[in-house]
């Protein structure tokens, strides 16, 4: 069944999942805090220091330090990524992660009621998925970007865990069931391949598409496979397929990056080999070092990850930890020496998975570097958001 329809049957068949049926989610039984052990932060500075960055990021200068819109007269509100001038779901996921994590319901609330009723489409081949913008290998086109709709579906179920999915207006479980419906079962919904709109899983590799569209062939990004999410869709939904992503995911990891930098470009084939043109380190990968992090905090069953996040910061040690630039061919090659906040703040949660003598260093520059302002705020203040939660220890299970 896609939003909006009566009957509990979807169009596959069978009945669909209910919130209250859905399994629990499980983390690990305790959260690393390296802001408090490492560094050496109490929990009042720790507090203080996410509040303030919050409400920079939703509640300061709306021209010059907020991401977070209210649309006047309703109960929406959406992100604003003022860079490229648009709401993304990227922006729309990110944000509804942070305000769940944070307990912030109504800020959620509202986020998700703009998405769907703005983003989401009712009819038509896309009918189910959100739609934003993709930067694809033939330039920029409207689609259902699979990072922010990841993002959106794990948010829901951490609001149906955390706030209960019969305590208001929003069943946030059945969301979260139906939007992984569609982004599993897309084709079938649709009787077919319809106007090339495809699933967001490939069901052979169980990875993710660069974007649901038969154009987008065998082709992904190492950014927008989250084993750690997978994990804990298959707790939610006790389907195998999501434990299979997840182990697909590390895997496709581990054949992408860089033996010896451990840089991961930002577009692979499905074997891990570098898309030509996209074989570079940049913005859109960072992302990878956040999901890498969050997979180990919560499941740390693939020590790979440990020897990456060495490899990645004793690569950028080499370079001079306030030395280095912001995108690199994978091989080490510097492309821009132009630092970047938000590398700044995925090197630091990086430091939560690494080894090495120096990675107090990098948690101390996610401590010390404020986050963006101006038309830069968007995605390095969302990084900064969550780099902070994961380094605290409040990115958490719910």
């Amino acid at each position: 069944m896609l939003p909006g329809c009566v009957t509990t049957v979807d169009s596959l068949g069978y009945d669909r999942m209910s919130s209250d049926e859905l399994g629990p989610l499980t983390g690990p039984s305790e959260y690393p805090n390296a802001f408090r052990d490492v560094l050496g932060k109490t929990d009042e500075e720790i507090a203080a220091k996410i509040e303030d960055s919050f409400n920079q990021l939703f509640y300061g200068d709306l021209s010059n330090e907020t991401v977070y819109y209210t649309v006047p007269g309703t109960e929406q509100a959406y992100i604003w990524d003022d860079y490229h001038n648009s709401v993304r779901s990227e922006g729309m996921g990110l944000g509804m992660i942070i305000t769940v994590e944070l307990d912030k319901r109504d800020e959620f609330d509202r986020i998700w009621r703009y998405a769907k009723s703005t983003l989401q489409p009712t009819s038509g081949p896309n009918q189910g998925y959100l739609m934003s913008w993709c930067d694809t290998p033939v330039g920029p086109m409207s689609c259902a970007d699979p990072f922010g709709l990841q993002q959106i579906a794990m948010a829901l179920f951490f609001a149906h865990g955390r706030w209960g999915s019969d305590t208001g207006t929003i069943d946030y479980g059945l969301d979260a069931i139906s939007l992984l419906e569609v982004m599993r079962h897309k084709e079938a919904l649709n009787g077919g391949v319809d106007s090339g709109v495809t699933n967001i899983f490939e069901a052979t590799t169980k990875l993710v598409y660069d974007y649901p569209h038969v154009s987008a062939g065998a082709v992904t990004r190492p950014s927008i496979e989250m084993p750690a999410y997978y994990e804990l869709w298959a707790q939610a939904m006790r389907d195998p397929f999501w434990s299979e992503a997840a182990a697909s995911a590390r895997t496709h990891w581990q054949e992408a990056a860089h033996p010896s930098t451990g840089l991961i470009p930002v577009r692979t084939h499905f074997d891990g080999t570098p898309v030509l043109n996209w074989d570079y380190f940049g913005s859109e990968a960072y992302r990878t070092q956040l999901s890498l992090a969050l997979d180990h905090v919560w499941f740390g069953v693939d020590p790979w990850q440990v020897e990456e996040a060495d490899r990645l910061l004793g690569f950028f040690s080499k370079l001079g930890i306030d030395k280095y630039g912001a995108v690199f061919k994978i091989d080490g090659a510097m492309l821009s020496a132009t630092p970047e906040s938000a590398l700044i703040f995925m090197n630091g949660v990086t430091g939560l998975v690494a080894t090495t003598e120096d990675r107090a260093d990098y948690i101390e520059a996610v401590w010390t570097t404020p986050p963006a302002t101006g038309e830069a705020r968007y995605f390095s203040g969302l990084l900064h958001m969550l780099s902070l939660l994961t380094l605290s220890g409040q990115f958490r299970v719910y």
